[in-house]
């Protein structure tokens, strides 16, 4: 590609073409394949807020726009249009999930849980719950794939409220749903 040719990526021109792009529901980031055009100064922080260019992003339809066309190649972050595909860099999981609904009990629970811009997903075997601990304090960080290679980080108050519906289930506490459990911490290393 000559200098003449490249395409110096903005958040304006990627939030253009996502709308052209965009109908009802998600756009098919997976089935789009553009050219590479570099690195945006864009990061999603750990909280889920996203920031461009150091500033954060206060628009809500911006924030739901752009995590629209996010899709994960990789352990890389893009936003990818049909004409151009831009890195970004996530802290942590992309999404935050900072809610969730409870429906049924045991195995026959269903667990729906809703993200920072919008999104839900149920807890499922497509869609699983996983749990990682931090080596030294042990402190745990759970996660919920909501899309595509995509997790949600789920947020401390709703991590509290999914132990509460917790059950044990072969030396495992954790919690089901839709007929799969998701291992939190072994029941041995539960206090008494």
């Amino acid at each position: 590609m000559s200098a003449q040719d490249r395409v110096n990526p903005s958040a304006d021109g990627i939030a253009a073409s996502a709308r052209a792009a965009t109908g009802k529901g998600l756009p098919p980031v997976h089935l789009w394949n553009p050219p590479f055009c570099g690195d945006l100064d864009m990061r999603i922080a750990r909280d889920g807020t996203w920031f461009y260019l150091g500033t954060p992003i206060g628009r809500f339809e911006l924030v739901k726009l752009f995590s629209s066309i996010l899709r994960k190649d990789g352990d890389e972050y893009f936003l990818v249009t049909p004409v151009e595909k831009v890195g970004i860099t996530v802290d942590d999981a992309p999404f935050v999930a900072t809610d969730f609904d409870v429906e049924g009990e045991g195995a026959a629970q269903v667990l729906t849980f809703k993200t920072h811009v919008g999104d839900s997903a149920v807890a499922s075997a497509d869609n699983p719950i996983r749990v990682t601990r931090d080596p030294e304090t042990g402190e745990p960080s759970p996660y919920i794939l909501i899309r595509a290679n995509l997790e949600a980080l789920i947020d401390r108050k709703s991590f509290y409220r999914l132990v509460e519906c917790g059950a044990h289930h072969e030396d495992w506490f954790g919690v089901w749903s839709k007929g799969t459990f998701f291992k939190i911490i072994p029941s041995a290393e539960l206090p008494d």
